[in-house]
């Protein structure tokens, strides 16, 4: 069971990498449990597809800049340290959507809401499908 605790709405600076800050900003914080919404714009971002058959992410490169549409994602531990597993879809100039896994992307614009929750620990622990996932 998990209870609200403290709640972080801020702007990432243009030019840094959103994974890379979300994660120092997490450290930074002690944000071990939490749940993580974003918009705004990134630029050359990769994102990843899980190919279950050979236990590893496809990483698609996009080139250019992209509205984030949605970023959902959840906090947990994950080799001791807070770690972030997002999702995201993202939208080109002509209205095509891309989504995956988001593994990075430079920040033009990025707007973000991180809710921290507080109860039981999470700790994601590798498994037999090549995927770091809760008990």
């Amino acid at each position: 069971m998990f209870s609200g605790g403290r709640m972080y709405l801020f702007r990432i600076p243009e030019g840094e990498e959103f994974m890379s800050y979300m994660h120092e900003f997490l450290e930074k914080e002690g944000v071990e449990t939490g749940i993580v919404n974003a918009i705004g714009t990134l630029r050359d971002p990769k994102v990843g597809y899980f190919l279950e058959g050979e236990k590893r992410y496809k990483v698609i490169e996009l080139r250019g800049t992209y509205e984030i549409a949605s970023l959902i994602g959840n906090i947990s531990l994950k080799d001791g340290r807070p770690f972030l597993h997002a999702h995201v879809v993202l939208g080109d100039s002509e209205g095509r959507a891309f989504g995956g896994h988001l593994i990075e992307g430079r920040v033009l614009v990025a707007e973000v809401f991180v809710l921290e929750l507080k109860g039981k620990r999470l700790e994601r622990k590798m498994t037999e499908k090549g995927l770091a996932l809760w008990p």
